[in-house]
């Protein structure tokens, strides 16, 4: 249920997260959902003791990055940097180390350091043509810390590449590319939503029926002869 709720309702996955944790704590799978359930609740303290608590049940360094951005998470870019650079980092499958580059710059920018992070993000994999799962968030990461640099023409490349190689839609890249070049989306849904309710609100204060008018001067005739037969 964490698994599958997760990016829709990660609050419920988070609860679903907590039962697990009271039903079978020292199961290494269960520290480890509840770690994810947390992150995605920005609950970096949380989810950091899970992931240690995971890694520590299994001796497997997979959570090492998020791990490390966690650090980030609590203020501590520092931490994050010298997570990096620890040998667990050459235990890492390619996805992993991507992940940890990712991290990594992220913190080079936690500390102001803009030109850093466009460094630790220049790797084989950034250059590379092929695309992996992990080319689209990459290459938006690239294109993001240029523009924060000011360099907006490569900016904007990358962030073509991003869109080019984000088949599932993971990135905003085609949104952002689209405001550098100053096109506005308009949502049409939602203004004839808009415009329906407006009519149906204005349908409501309908005028009044000849009939209501006919009655209403019967009225009136009515109070004049009772008002003449006082005066008599």
């Amino acid at each position: 249920m964490v698994a599958r709720l997760i990016d829709e309702d990660p609050e419920g996955a988070y609860g679903y997260s907590k039962v697990a944790l009271r039903l079978a704590s020292r199961v290494a799978a269960v520290r480890e959902a509840a770690g994810f359930a947390a992150y995605a609740n920005q609950k970096y303290s949380e989810a950091l003791a899970e992931f240690r608590a995971a890694r520590r049940m299994t001796g497997n360094v997979d959570l090492w990055p998020v791990m490390a951005d966690c650090e980030r998470g609590l203020g501590r870019p520092e931490k994050a940097m010298e997570m990096a650079g620890a040998p667990e980092v050459q235990k890492l499958d390619k996805a992993g180390q991507v992940e940890m580059r990712l991290v990594a710059a992220g913190a080079r920018r936690d500390m102001g350091q803009l030109d850093a992070a466009i460094v630790t993000l220049q790797s084989p994999e950034l250059a590379s043509n092929s695309v992996q799962p992990w080319t689209a968030r990459l290459r938006y990461a690239y294109a993001d810390v240029l523009l924060a640099a000011g360099r907006e023409d490569e900016a904007r490349e990358w962030f073509a590449k991003a869109v080019e190689s984000d088949k599932d839609g993971t990135t905003d890249a085609s949104d952002r590319l689209a405001e550098m070049d100053g096109v506005e989306f308009v949502d049409v849904l939602a203004d004839e939503s808009e415009t329906d309710s407006e009519r149906d609100s204005e349908s409501d204060i309908a005028p009044a029926s000849a009939e209501d008018d006919s009655e209403k001067s019967e009225r009136d005739d009515s109070e004049e002869d009772e008002g003449s037969g006082l005066e008599r």
